[in-house]
């Protein structure tokens, strides 16, 4: 098992990181489409859509034509806030309140709001990535940084369960490791950005440089934050649908969505975070 995650892992890295350091759109936007496509056609499967196939298909298409061939920065900004509300108004509650039950009309309309904030977390891949894939990756990395030092946390010190119903596995420990990892790794990239081009293209250098040390801590806790339910709440609609992946399209890791799930809250906040700086 462990193998075979490492394997798919070096090939998305193959994949992935020659497209972000050569700045390759066209194939940068074709990879983008298929994982879009994969991650809303395995949302729809979570809420038990029979048509989901044809969902995703009609889904990708309009993604494909919204921010592909009609990007427009004021849209982008209305879908990255409305995703932030989204977020806080209906998604965190239902951490403490649960889901509706999968026959209904109250699990149709939510899966059609998760799915508004699938397209709304590509959409910021695609605006972030046009700004500079250095600062995607920034964006990226701070959630992975998160998840890092979160898990080895857990692992080391973890004693108080976060949500023991919806994920036994993470702990407050693990999550304060998390958000430390995040700022101690920021922090080093900021002191280091006048000495290295790479670096002062980056999220945190530019939250630092523009808001201050402040704002720079609190942005980040909450970019943490988000991250951390953004995972619980895919770990919720897969408790629901009784399944321990959302599909097996990634041998090893599970599915697109299983990997991405910390990152739909994250990057319409980070990128409508990044429109004011």
């Amino acid at each position: 098992m462990l193998k075979t995650r490492i394997i798919t892992a070096l090939i998305l890295l193959a994949v992935l990181l020659p497209v972000l350091f050569f700045n390759l759109f066209p194939a940068f936007a074709a990879i983008a489409t298929v994982f879009f496509g994969a991650a809303v056609w395995e949302s729809f499967r979570l809420f038990q859509n029979r048509h989901a196939p044809l969902v995703a298909a009609c889904c990708t298409a309009a993604f494909v034509y919204l921010f592909f061939f009609g990007a427009d920065a004021a849209r982008g900004r209305l879908w990255f806030a409305l995703c932030a509300a989204i977020w806080l108004i209906r998604f965190v509650p239902a951490l403490g309140l649960g889901l509706p039950a999968l026959a209904g009309r109250g699990n149709t309309l939510l899966s059609m709001v998760y799915c508004v904030a699938i397209v709304g977390c590509f959409a910021a891949i695609v605006a972030l990535f046009r700004h500079s894939p250095i600062y995607l990756l920034s964006v990226l990395a701070l959630v992975w940084i998160a998840d890092v030092g979160a898990y080895f946390s857990g692992k080391a010190f973890g004693r108080r369960k976060l949500a023991p119903s919806i994920s036994p596995g993470k702990s407050w420990e693990g999550a304060i490791g998390g958000g430390i990892a995040v700022l101690s790794l920021a922090a080093v990239s900021v002191a280091l950005a006048p000495g290295h081009a790479l670096l002062q293209d980056t999220f945190a250098v530019h939250l630092q440089s523009t808001l201050g040390w402040g704002a720079f801590v609190g942005v980040l806790l909450v970019i943490v934050a988000a991250s951390v339910v953004g995972d619980l709440f895919e770990s919720m609609l897969k408790r629901r649908a009784g399944v321990k992946d959302s599909s097996q399209l990634l041998p090893g890791h599970g599915g697109v969505l299983d990997r991405i799930d910390a990152l739909i809250p994250v990057l319409p906040l980070a990128a409508l975070l990044g429109a004011w700086l």
